[in-house]
């Protein structure tokens, strides 16, 4: 689990930007896969931090949600890292769980390019 974080830290990050959301890229702390893509708010983000579980906002369900708390496939945070520009995320999980609503391990299991 996630140790506490000051809310100076979580302060410095630039909700401005996009209108008060912050991209976040989902990684698997041991094989290094990018699992999703999903947006937070600051509230997600300390839940995540209090939690120690994933936390996005919707933007199509205009909703604050757990990654999992209907499928199941809860993504534990053990990390979180912060861009040079304070504008992205990325959250390093460690879960076998799948992270696509599909039902696939990565929500990037599309080719733009297809064989």
């Amino acid at each position: 689990m996630l140790v506490k974080i000051h809310d100076e830290f979580i302060d410095k990050l630039d909700f401005v930007k996009r209108d008060g959301l912050i991209p976040v890229v989902v990684q698997d702390i041991k094989t290094k896969d990018i699992l999703m893509l999903a947006y937070a708010n600051r509230i997600a983000i300390e839940n995540t931090v209090k939690t120690g579980n994933a936390w996005f906002w919707s933007v199509s369900r205009n909703k604050l949600w757990m990654k999992g708390e209907e499928s199941g496939n809860i993504q534990e945070v053990k990390d979180i890292l912060v861009d040079c520009d304070h504008d992205s995320l990325i959250y390093l999980v460690d879960s076998n769980n799948p992270a696509c609503h599909t039902g696939n391990r990565t929500c990037f299991h599309n080719r733009l390019y297809p064989d």
